[in-house]
């Protein structure tokens, strides 16, 4: 599975911003997606997941009734949907391919990233 992220950018604290990441291969629907994100000297920190038929997602409490994760499994894209966005959401947001986990040694997959920078 090769993974693309895109969607991020620069914006203002309360703005909003979808992020977006597509896969490649028959088998995505197969694999619970997850986002990540890192900010500078932080460790990687999980974000949300969602499983493979959608039905089921996960957040973390930091972003908990700000984000929502949804997935086009015919599409093979999995989405970030980004509100009330704060500084402290700052940093590179990565998307994975593997498990509902929140940690990432359960993710086989991994996108590039794409940088998202919310000023105040």
């Amino acid at each position: 599975v090769q993974l693309q992220a895109s969607g991020g950018g620069l914006v203002q604290a309360g703005d909003s911003l979808r992020l977006s990441c597509a896969a490649s291969g028959r088998t995505f629907r197969t694999y619970a997606m997850a986002w990540f994100r890192q900010a500078p000297g932080k460790e990687r920190e999980f974000v949300s997941s969602i499983t493979g038929g959608g039905l089921s997602t996960r957040y973390a409490d930091s972003v908990k009734g700000r984000f929502t994760i949804f997935r086009d499994n015919a599409k093979n894209t999995v989405y970030l949907q980004m509100n009330s966005l704060k500084p402290e959401d700052t940093a590179v947001y990565y998307c994975a391919a593997g498990d509902m986990r929140s940690s990432p040694e359960f993710y086989a997959y991994w996108g590039q990233g794409t940088q998202v920078t919310v000023s105040s």
